[in-house]
């Protein structure tokens, strides 16, 4: 099997696999699916994940489907480094191979004006014409006109809440600061419009490329307010050159008064969905993220994963 003869016939992929006639290397692929490298017979590499064998639960319909769905949505805007899909099928997911480079000073300029791009290139509505995943758990993509403050609170913030409470992963005091931003978010201004959003940005799914590019990987794309993928590239330690993203993003396309107050406002989501999916363990980072959203403090990237 050829590149060509994969992007002729994606659905025989699995049999090639099932039947060993394809070079395959376990490689890292986060902490969800498992993954491989796939070297093809003209020398071409794949990089594919699966849904590990004997996980807890079946995978989840459309779970590598909307994936692909959208990466496709987002390379579309022929703005920033994103692989091309080659295979969606619903057990199995692969797409070019990024080989692996530095991050560089020039590198994360470049990603900053790169990723104000893909968000100028818009989105029609809140959410997106397909089902959502962030990580393993799925997430109301319901198309939505806004405003963003009411569509952000009912379909990103309130959802994870409730779900981190049926697991007992926050106490009624985290759960109630939860609730008080929620009913008054408002507050914090910030409304646009939709930008085309990767949606789940923290650093571990950008790749940075050999070519010196930085590529976007595993998203959980919609229409979504563009500082929510900025406030998650400071999570988890941050991005590397994260001042210099940043610098080149706000060049680019400058944001809007009283962004750096909102950046935990915008972490909140993911770290509510990181108490709904793996429960108590990540309680005080929500505490403290929420802190900051109420006392007006930035989030200064100290959650660590």
């Amino acid at each position: 099997m050829d590149l060509a003869y994969l992007r002729a016939h994606p659905a025989h992929l699995p049999t090639f696999l099932t039947h060993q006639r394809i070079r395959e290397t376990p490689v890292s692929g986060g902490s969800i699916c498992a993954a491989s490298r796939l070297t093809l017979d003209d020398g071409h590499s794949v990089f594919a994940k699966t849904w590990p064998e004997g996980a807890a639960q079946p995978v989840p319909a459309g779970f590598f489907t909307t994936e692909a769905a959208g990466l496709r949505w987002l390379r579309d805007a022929d703005a920033v480094a994103v692989p091309e899909v080659l295979v969606a099928l619903p057990e199995l997911l692969a797409v070019d191979w990024i080989e692996p480079g530095e991050p560089t000073p020039a590198a994360a300029e470049r990603f900053g004006r790169e990723l104000a791009a893909l968000h100028r290139s818009g989105a029609p509505v809140f959410g997106a014409d397909w089902p959502g995943f962030v990580g393993a758990l799925d997430q109301d993509n319901t198309p939505d006109p806004g405003p963003w403050s009411t569509w952000f609170a009912q379909r990103r913030l309130l959802p994870y809440l409730r779900r981190s409470v049926d697991v007992g992963a926050l106490t009624a005091t985290e759960t109630a600061l939860v609730e008080r931003v929620i009913d008054t978010i408002g507050e914090y201004g910030g409304d646009e419009p939709p930008a085309r959003i990767h949606g789940d940005l923290w650093p571990g799914n950008v790749v940075w490329g050999l070519d010196g590019r930085a590529w976007l990987v595993d998203p959980a794309a919609h229409g979504g307010h563009r500082e929510t993928d900025l406030a998650q590239l400071a999570l988890f330690g941050g991005a590397p050159h994260l001042d210099r993203i940043l610098a080149a993003y706000r060049e680019a396309w400058p944001l809007a008064d009283g962004w750096r107050d909102r950046v935990p406002l915008h972490q909140l989501h993911l770290l509510l969905v990181h108490t709904a999916a793996f429960g108590a363990t990540w309680r005080e980072a929500v505490g403290r993220c929420v802190r900051e959203v109420i006392d007006g403090t930035p989030g200064r990237a100290t959650v660590e994963r």
